[in-house]
């Protein structure tokens, strides 16, 4: 089969396609036919080595310490089982699924045990979409859910609000009950309306702290600030929630509980079937979208990786690994049926 290997770290080109022998559906497992995934901040830490404040040395010993461990990349991909292994009973041949892989993903085929964070896609979703989900969309439901605890009626201020976290971000947080102030480039606040935002800061513009307003909770998703900074901007029980953290913002945040008035809470996003089905029906229902950035042959992964360095995509940037699937899925008639707008539904 086909990948996307690389073999040392470094810049995108160290990336290269290449015939890999395929995975097999062992005991309690199930193979997967790749139609799409996508190339997430995530992939591109680990494939350059680039890990945030003082977690290098943690990170090498995650992904290999002198070379890679895992030389197929990819943590999120959408398409269908093709074989099933030995003693699966969750799965079958032909079922459409999507998940998060934490590796692999890259590649025409991957197998997944048949109870990793995978759920079926709703018939209403293609498969781009659904492979632009689960990175963005899962960080984005725990963060919100589980550590800022946001409720309904609280207000949300989300940094870097158009990308691939962030405009999950402002969707869930929208359904959850709360305001939503969107911070992203002034091309980018019409996006930010469009997905619920009631306000957005065009950041090239105005610095939010200076506004004078207060947020129950800042979520952070692309190391755009500081807790000094963001401090300023919350109500004196908010809590500043940052992606992308190292040792100082550990210290930080233990500091801040301690303290008292404002937190920091830091947190590791988990990735489960449960949360992912909540996503599948989400997006089915048409009460979250996909936004897709740009789509890339997997021959052009380098250039969808200097995509994803550039910081500045917006939404998700997705590889078409068979286009063809893709194509025959967004065809199917059960995709033009019309979508939902927001609803109530508890996360």
């Amino acid at each position: 089969m086909k990948a996307a290997v690389y073999e040392r770290y470094g810049s995108a080109d160290v990336v290269a396609i290449a015939e890999v022998p395929r995975p097999a559906a062992g005991k309690g497992a199930v193979l997967v036919r790749v139609a799409a995934a996508s190339v997430s901040t995530a992939d591109w830490r680990m494939r350059a080595s680039a890990f945030p404040g003082g977690l290098w040395l943690p990170g090498r010993l995650m992904t290999g310490l002198f070379a890679p461990r895992h030389r197929i990349l990819g943590t999120d991909f959408a398409g269908t089982i093709a074989e099933t292994g030995p003693g699966v009973t969750r799965w079958k041949a032909g079922d459409a699924v999507f998940g998060f892989s934490g590796h692999g993903g890259h590649a025409e085929y991957l197998a997944m045990p048949q109870d990793g964070p995978m759920a079926a896609i709703h018939p209403r979703t293609g498969f781009e979409e659904a492979a632009a989900t689960p990175f963005g969309a899962l960080s984005a439901l725990v963060f919100l859910r589980d550590f800022a605890r946001l409720r309904a009626g609280q207000r949300i201020l989300v940094l870097g609000a158009s990308g691939g976290v962030g405009a999950f971000a402002v969707q869930i947080a929208r359904h959850l009950g709360a305001e939503v102030t969107g911070v992203a480039s002034g091309a980018n606040l019409d996006l930010l309306r469009d997905l619920g935002a009631a306000q957005g800061i065009d950041y090239t513009r105005e610095d939010f702290a200076a506004r004078g307003q207060r947020w129950d909770a800042i979520l952070d998703t692309v190391g755009a600030t500081r807790f000094a900074e963001a401090r300023k901007a919350l109500t004196p029980e908010g809590v500043y929630i940052p992606l992308e953290f190292g040792l100082k913002e550990a210290g930080q945040a233990l500091a801040s509980a301690i303290r008292g008035g404002p937190r920091m809470r830091l947190g590791v996003s988990g990735d489960t079937s449960a949360d992912l089905e909540i996503l599948a029906g989400l997006l089915g229902r048409g009460e979250i979208r996909g936004v897709i950035d740009e789509i890339f042959p997997l021959a052009a992964i380098a250039e969808a990786y200097r995509r994803v360095e550039s910081r500045h995509k917006r939404g998700a940037v997705i590889l078409a690994i068979d286009p063809e699937a893709i194509a025959r899925r967004a065809q199917a008639p059960a995709m033009a049926a019309p979508k939902l707008a927001f609803g109530a539904d508890a996360l």
